[in-house]
């Protein structure tokens, strides 16, 4: 068994290094291809091997770049690495473990089973005394698809890992601003209805990588569902929110009254490994916040636009 998980792991790697490779000669072969349109020098870092990309422009089948662009706009997407993290997206309900570090104080306990009613046919676990390799072992044999594990620092939840199963990838979150539901007056009854999800604001490549990384733990909603979770990103932080609606009998009919269930918390991405936590030494990055990122103060990597100022055509 052990054999047959680092085997696929490695034809997993090796996939997503294929697609790697064949992005940076894509990217290339589109520069060379607008410097000959527009009729410009060539950059200096592809005159050595501009004559043979030229060529490959020049005798190459435009039918599966087409293809490809033609399924990307009607929604079916190209096959990439998360086609295979993601396989039975929408096939199969996701199965969700949540559990906590060690030792937890009431608080977080609380914090994670309101987290456990917040995804749908999710599970709560004690951690007691399993370590990381025995948990990860057990989700395996159980088919879990995700695990989360909220950690704390005196009492106050601080940290959020989403684990997906078998392979990754594995993304870390900081926690900030945690105020569970019996914290919020008038707080409204939780629902079970699987919610449609509201992903606001999160539009350059690595936005949408966490998009697929949190949307991915929920389950496809039915149409009149009528629970709603929202996660708004505003300058890197992603902000959490949950609501039930009511549609209420007006003269157009088009009127709703929102109700929040809570809870609420922020999410600041600073990690993306492409593997388990397990493999958290050997396993790629994919993105890290470094301390020389946060130098110029108008920089956003989860966004194109600042703020609540993006462009809602693309959600």
């Amino acid at each position: 068994m052990l054999r047959r998980q680092a085997r696929l792991r490695r034809e997993y790697l090796y996939k997503k290094s294929i697609e790697e490779r064949n992005r940076i000669i894509q990217e290339k072969k589109d520069k060379i291809k607008q410097s000959l349109e527009e009729n410009t020098p060539i950059h200096t870092d592809l005159r050595k091997e501009a004559l043979s990309l030229q060529k490959r422009l020049k005798f190459e089948d435009e039918g599966p770049t087409k293809a490809i662009a033609i399924a990307n706009e009607t929604g079916g997407g190209g096959f990439t690495h998360e086609d295979d993290e993601y396989r039975w997206a929408g096939v199969e309900n996701p199965k969700v473990l949540v559990t906590t570090s060690r030792d937890p104080s009431s608080r977080l306990k609380v914090f994670a089973k309101e987290l456990r009613l917040i995804v749908p046919n999710a599970q709560r676990m004690n951690r007691g005394n399993h370590d990381v390799g025995e948990l990860l072992n057990a989700c395996r044999a159980s088919g879990v698809t995700d695990l989360l594990i909220v950690h704390e620092h005196r009492g106050v939840p601080d940290g959020l890992i989403v684990c997906h199963l078998p392979y990754g990838p594995t993304a870390y979150f900081n926690l900030s601003g945690v105020i569970m539901r019996h914290d919020i007056p008038e707080i409204g009854n939780m629902s079970e209805q699987y919610p449609h999800l509201i992903f606001h604001n999160l539009t350059t490549k690595l936005g949408r990588r966490v998009t697929s990384i949190l949307k991915y733990l929920f389950p496809v909603p039915k149409e009149d569902s009528r629970r709603v979770v929202t996660f708004a990103n505003h300058d890197d932080v992603i902000c959490f929110r949950h609501h039930v609606y009511k549609r209420l009998q007006g003269e157009s009919g088009k009127e709703i009254e929102l109700a929040e269930v809570g809870p609420r918390f922020q999410l600041k991405l600073y990690e993306i490994k492409l593997g388990t936590i397990d493999h958290a030494d050997a396993a790629d990055t994919e993105w890290a916040l470094r301390p020389y990122m946060n130098t110029s103060y108008k920089r956003r990597f989860l966004s194109d636009a600042d703020g609540w100022a993006a462009d809602d055509s693309e959600l």
